[in-house]
């Protein structure tokens, strides 16, 4: 069987039943259409292009049309592409918003064939499009599941903060910011006193809830965007504060055991005090080849084991 021939802009000869290809063609929901190369003008599109965007057929004339209606955001992208492909002779497809009408956009496919001359040179693009919107609503959901799972496989479940698989990320970037531009990097780890008893006594939902406070008010110690702040397991929380010198980290590290202290969560069970305290092990180092990651936390985390040592409610630093 012979393939079909365009020619003429409201009919479609072609060569062996003409009316047959015709029919084939504009009872199909994809829509067909022929370009010129050389006067880059249609001289075919399907009729339905109206359905589907609304415009006339007749206003279909040239490429500019076809540009013209096409999202902004688009634009300079799909039509800089096919162009460099029709040049080179290439088939190719392009996906893009095309304005209707009605002044809405729809997603189109634009698949393209180009057709040579016997000599090589390009004669015609013969192609059809395809309405993708549906496909592109699917494509969004998904995306923003993925991105919802993201978010979610970052966050603590139980407070909310950002959980320690985050923290490990943040951390591996900040440690290589520090030491490409030598900067001091500093780390808090804070333990909740006697939180075991705080859970025997009031019970595991009222300690849950307290988890949540701490992680509230330890939102609101670090003022800085930089600064982080993540649950670190149990009830151990962390901050990481970039370009924070030792003092500074003291500083910090302070207005956390005070805001818990202020917030007078009752504690009754606790051996050195009737409302909630915690202890803390700060430590900062500027970063160099021959340091450890892992070494920083487990030093910080033996001054956190220090205060515990040395009766709680304090803090210890390197």
């Amino acid at each position: 069987m012979t393939q079909p021939t365009f020619s003429g802009s409201d009919d479609l000869p072609l060569d062996e039943d003409p009316q047959v290809y015709k029919t084939l063609l504009e009872s199909t929901r994809a829509i067909p259409w022929k370009i010129d190369w050389q006067t880059l003008t249609f001289s075919y599109i399907g009729p339905q292009i109206e359905a589907l965007l609304g415009w006339p057929r007749d206003s279909w004339t040239g490429i500019q049309d076809w540009a013209e209606r096409m999202h902004p955001e688009d634009r300079d992208r799909v039509v800089n592409f096919c162009v460099a492909q029709s040049k080179a002779g290439s088939d190719h497809e392009a996906d893009y918003r095309a304005l209707t009408a009605a002044g809405d956009y729809v997603w189109i496919r634009d698949v393209v064939h180009v057709v040579r001359t016997p000599d090589g040179e390009v004669d015609c693009l013969i192609g059809f499009m395809f309405d993708i919107s549906e496909r592109k609503k699917t494509e969004e959901r998904l995306l923003s599941l993925q991105k919802e799972l993201e978010e979610l496989s970052f966050k603590d479940g139980l407070t909310g903060v950002p959980n320690r698989r985050l923290f490990d990320s943040t951390l591996e970037q900040e440690w290589a910011s520090a030491r490409r531009n030598r900067q001091p990097l500093s780390l808090i780890l804070l333990d909740i006193d006697f939180f075991k008893q705080y859970n025997d006594y009031y019970g595991h939902i009222a300690g849950d809830d307290c988890l949540r406070q701490v992680a509230d008010i330890l939102g609101g110690a670090a003022t800085r965007a930089k600064d982080f702040m993540a649950r670190f397991g149990g009830e151990e929380f962390v901050l990481l504060l970039p370009e924070t010198n030792a003092e500074a980290a003291a500083t910090v590290a302070e207005r956390c055991r005070q805001l818990i202290f202020k917030a007078q969560i009752a504690h009754s069970s606790s051996p050195i005090a009737p409302v909630l305290t915690v202890s803390l092990g700060v430590g900062t180092l500027v970063p160099t080849h021959d340091d450890d990651v892992r070494h920083f936390i487990e030093a910080v985390d033996r001054q956190l084991y220090t205060a515990k040592a040395q009766g709680r409610n304090r803090i210890v630093g390197l």
